[in-house]
């Protein structure tokens, strides 16, 4: 089985998203011998946003570009490929400002491709990357889940994942890290009660 951990914090160490969804990833190959890791620091290696210039590149013969379009082509495809190799993603993501990380978004728009993804047929859009099962680390420092200020972070994800065919969802969460020195602890305590439960009976 093969796992791709995203992590999408820029806070290094002291980031929780990112000590949550290394504490899942360690307790999810512990209860899965086997399993075949691929770690992407999205924040440290940080893809370029689609642009003109990556869309033209795309679109250009591979006999017809650049270097700087062979080294665009070649990140995009290998981001792509690395997704759709994925039987299981853990995604690391914080809230920014209502949002995920830009980062995240950043790999997203890459890995959301019609013809690869998705499709639009005479019924509507078909998600094509189904078979996956994705655990979304959800940090944030106020409380946003199942509010209107949390639909662009948790609901977004959700949203998205869906539409690319992937319905086996779990979403571990700590809330309200910014709310002082004792809830915080409650709310990791909480979120590593989660991760425990998740492979409880594996």
């Amino acid at each position: 089985m093969k796992l791709l951990h995203l992590d999408s914090s820029i806070l290094g160490d002291a980031s929780a998203s990112r000590q949550l969804s290394q504490r899942l990833v360690k307790a999810w190959s512990a209860a899965e011998p086997g399993l075949a890791v691929t770690y992407r620091d999205l924040a440290q290696q940080a893809l370029g946003h689609l642009s003109s210039a990556s869309l033209a590149a795309g679109a250009t013969p591979a006999e017809q570009r650049d270097a700087a379009q062979n080294a665009e082509v070649a990140l995009a495809e290998a981001t792509l490929q690395e997704f759709l190799d994925a039987d299981a993603i853990v995604i690391g993501a914080p809230m920014y400002n209502f949002t995920v990380p830009t980062q995240l978004k950043a790999w997203i728009d890459r890995i959301a491709v019609a013809g690869k993804t998705f499709a639009y047929d005479e019924n509507g859009p078909k998600g094509l990357a189904g078979g996956k099962k994705v655990v979304i680390v959800s940090t944030a420092g106020g409380i946003h889940a199942g509010q209107a200020s949390g639909q662009a972070h948790e609901a977004y994800l959700i949203q998205v994942l869906q539409f690319l065919g992937i319905t086996d969802i779990e979403v571990v969460r700590a809330e309200g890290l910014a709310y002082g020195e004792e809830p915080r602890a409650n709310a990791l305590k909480a979120a590593q009660e989660q991760i425990e439960a998740l492979f409880a009976a594996a």
